[in-house]
């Protein structure tokens, strides 16, 4: 191997190495700013917005709004064939009085996608508070793409904790790598802000 080429080389192999070692640095960081607790418990809002993936988020947005935290539960990002009525059909069949203050939007198929729902949402309806409900490990990417879509909206974050998303998260595989993926999508949601056409 030619002396220039080995250089070359050993440059990749030294340049790959620094770009893990800061992309798990990153990481590290990351997960420090997944929340622990909900520190805002009983602030009231204009509204309760739910992003749906996980049964919990939901039951956590109808039981908020039964406390009368909002006077409202928007919940994004519900499969077009669902209505409220099927969502309070499943284990919820209590809180069917509250029907009429649930609204589910169906055009969002990802975080970005709810953010932009929710924030056409928020303005057809003047709210101008909402607590957002999501799993702990998404709120801060959660928390970026909203604020960036609505950022007069003030918002409360009230994660909900999935029993399988250990807090001990280097222990678990299988956590580990949800939080890998969950901070991956978030540097690319902040490289979207320098690079809109991303």
């Amino acid at each position: 191997m030619a002396p220039s080429t080995s250089r070359t080389l050993r440059l990749i192999i030294l340049g790959i190495s620094l770009a893990v070692l800061f992309w798990m640095a990153g990481l590290i960081s990351h997960a420090q700013k997944v929340p622990e607790t909900v520190l805002n418990i009983s602030e009231r809002t204009d509204a309760i917005v739910v992003l749906t993936g996980g049964s919990e988020r939901i039951a956590k947005g109808v039981e908020l709004l039964e406390r009368e935290l909002a006077s409202q539960l928007f919940i994004s990002g519900v499969a077009p064939s669902v209505t409220v009525a099927d969502l309070l059909s499943a284990g919820l069949q209590s809180q069917k009085k509250l029907r009429g203050k649930i609204t589910v939007g169906s055009e969002a198929e990802d975080t970005p996608g709810n953010a932009i729902e929710t924030a056409i949402w928020a303005l057809d309806n003047s709210v101008r508070s909402i607590r957002l409900v999501t799993a702990a490990y998404h709120m801060p990417r959660a928390l970026l793409e909203l604020e960036r879509t609505m950022p007069a909206v003030k918002i409360i974050p009230h994660p909900v904790f999935p029993e399988q998303v250990k807090a001990d998260w280097w222990l678990y595989p299988g956590t580990a790598s949800l939080l890998a993926r969950e901070y991956s999508k978030y540097l690319y949601s902040i490289a979207k802000q320098w690079a809109p056409t991303l």
